[in-house]
């Protein structure tokens, strides 16, 4: 997320890889598409162009709705034109369901159906609600330290799910 949407730090092509590939490891499509978003969302966040913002969209369609409607499953390549360059990377935004069935395969290789069952399916959902609880209660209920132009707040327990990321 820090390196792909925002770019805070540097590191070698092979690093930056190694991330695509175990993000795309989450099924939130691929890193590309999930860099577009996040820029997107950035720059208009919770005005009319914010694809889930629950201020504009409610809190269902903010939650989860955004990301299953087909109007947004497109790749928006002119935000992450910078990445867009790497053709490692495209592989991955083009094919990105090819990271999520090698887990699969490996999981169930080691472990058979209860590793497959909890390892894949059941972590994948509650990472899907806990990263879509970002979008939704994160820009509804929290603190505000700063006045800035969108609804965003901190929320100490949406950073303790999230690993940091609902502050």
């Amino acid at each position: 997320h820090r390196y792909f949407s925002h770019r805070t730090f540097r590191t070698s092509r092979v690093v930056q890889f190694v991330f695509a590939a175990l993000g795309s490891m989450a099924v939130q499509r691929g890193p590309l598409w999930w860099a577009a978003h996040h820029r997107h969302h950035h720059a208009h966040s919770d005005d009319e162009s914010d694809s889930h913002s629950p201020h504009q969209h409610g809190f269902f369609w903010s939650h989860i709705g955004w990301f299953m409607n087909k109007r947004n499953f497109g790749t928006r390549t002119e935000l992450v034109a910078d990445l867009a360059k790497y053709p490692e990377l495209r592989f991955l935004d083009r094919f990105d369901v090819v990271m999520p069935v090698a887990l699969s395969a490996v999981l169930f290789a080691i472990g058979g159906g209860r590793w497959l069952i909890w390892g894949f399916f059941i972590s994948t959902v509650v990472l899907y609600h806990a990263t879509f609880t970002v979008n939704s209660l994160a820009h509804v209920f929290g603190r505000r330290r700063y006045a800035t132009r969108d609804h965003s707040r901190n929320n100490w327990f949406l950073a303790l799910v999230t690993f940091g990321e609902g502050w």
